[in-house]
């Protein structure tokens, strides 16, 4: 296994832990923990995929398991965000939608064969989700520790950031099922 995706497996061995410290705040500094480990997954995300350009490791297993990563640590992230009140559960539940339909293409796709590489809507969408969920985790609101949230900057700048990550989930959705439809017209 190539280093690439050695850092794509560690991502997936971080997110429970990330889970724990998300959803158990009573651990003295817990917030701080889970930003922690999700900047950390979150950077793995950047490198394997780096380095498995630069240094031509790009495999299969990396094609299918990186997005695969990403789907498992934004998922696992707003779920528990979701439980603490910061994420509108509507909102995901089209995300994971998304992430399950994309995932059932590329399944189909790799039954024929083929294997569906992560798009540039999808990536931009990830970057996004990511830095939504690190200001989300980071909840500035609560600068009083009252767990009440206010309508200021950083909550418009949340709001901004969770609308245009449920845009770019919506996009990137669309521009899958276009750019493969053939995949849909192979399943019989």
């Amino acid at each position: 296994m190539n280093l690439p995706n050695k850092l794509t497996v560690i991502r997936v061995i971080m997110i429970p832990v990330f889970v724990v410290f998300m959803l158990v705040p009573s651990i003295p500094g817990a917030k701080w923990y889970a930003l922690t480990f999700f900047c950390l997954a979150s950077v793995t995300d950047f490198f394997d995929g780096y380095l498995a350009r630069k240094n031509n490791l790009v495999t299969d297993f990396g094609k299918f398991m990186d997005p695969l990563a990403d789907k498992l640590l934004i998922c696992s992230a707003i779920i528990a965000l979701c439980s603490n009140g910061r994420f509108p559960a509507w909102i995901v539940i089209i995300i994971i939608a998304r992430e399950f339909t994309i995932s059932g293409f590329r399944l189909i796709a790799s039954d024929n064969g083929r294997v569906i590489a992560a798009s540039i809507w999808g990536k931009v969408k990830t970057v996004v989700q990511m830095f939504t969920v690190i200001l989300l985790i980071c909840d500035f609101n609560d600068v009083t520790g009252t767990g009440e949230t206010g309508s200021g900057g950083v909550y418009i700048a949340e709001q901004i950031l969770i609308y245009l990550a449920l845009a770019l989930t919506v996009i990137s959705l669309i521009e899958y099922i276009v750019k493969n439809k053939d995949v849909i017209s192979s399943f019989k």
